[in-house]
């Protein structure tokens, strides 16, 4: 094993989109990931309403996993292009958007800092975000999810990538 695979992390991104073509504004990201070579999985899609914020069209939400060496730091800043190429404006907090990107994990790092917060404090409060998470990861400690109190209804509506991709499958 090299020092960088010792190094490695499994980290989880939550994606959504709600703006513009939400479907293909997600595979460009995800294929912008993948040129990295870390991804590893790719949730389903999954439709959802809007938690919060104003009067909003649906999002589509996924979760990517990434083995990584990369820092908690250097994922928020990652997921910061993914948004800038995607022209994301930040206008109304919770607002509909062209893509959101959250580094929801990294491993069992913990961070709290004034631009990042790992764990993702609301991940849990989220069915839109645990749902692909889970189906990605089902050992992924999930201390303190309740799906039926948690917020968002999710609807499976299929793979983002095509099935034979490789990464359209939980992770081991």
């Amino acid at each position: 094993m090299t020092s960088d695979e010792a190094m490695k992390r499994r980290a989880y991104l939550g994606l959504g989109s709600n703006l513009g073509d939400s479907r293909q504004i997600l595979v460009d990201a995800v294929e912008t990931l993948r040129s990295g070579g870390e991804v590893v999985a790719v949730s389903s899609l999954y439709r959802t309403e809007p938690v919060g914020g104003p009067e909003q069209d649906p999002f589509l939400n996924l979760v990517v996993g990434l083995d990584t060496t990369a820092s908690p730091q250097e994922l928020l800043e990652w997921s910061r292009s993914l948004e800038r190429s995607a022209n994301r404006r930040r206008i109304i907090r919770w607002g509909p958007r062209t893509l959101d990107v959250d580094v929801l994990l990294v491993g069992d790092l913990t961070v709290d800092e004034e631009d990042l917060t790992v764990p993702h404090p609301r991940m849990f409060q989220r069915n839109f975000v645990m749902v692909p998470l889970l189906e990605l990861d089902p050992n992924v400690v999930v201390e303190g999810y309740d799906p039926a109190i948690a917020f968002g209804d999710v609807e499976n509506i299929g793979p983002l990538l095509p099935v034979d991709d490789g990464l359209s499958s939980a992770v081991d």
